[in-house]
């Protein structure tokens, strides 16, 4: 097996409920958590609107 290419150092860490927080190698720090029709279909709507962890994924693919 090859050696990897790159490697991330990043972590996470939950905030409160469904909330959690990323830190990635720079320092910048991402929120996410869950929303709209997620957040109606489990009844969470106490629950602060955030992006999903995929979104995050989806617009890192499209820039």
């Amino acid at each position: 097996m090859s050696d990897p290419l790159y490697i991330t150092r990043s972590s996470v860490v939950k905030v409160d409920g469904l909330q959690r927080r990323g830190t990635l190698e720079d320092g910048t720090t991402l929120d996410f958590g869950v929303h709209g029709p997620i957040k109606a279909h489990y009844g969470l709507d106490s629950a602060p609107d955030l992006p999903l962890p995929v979104d995050y994924l989806v617009a890192a693919a499209a820039a």
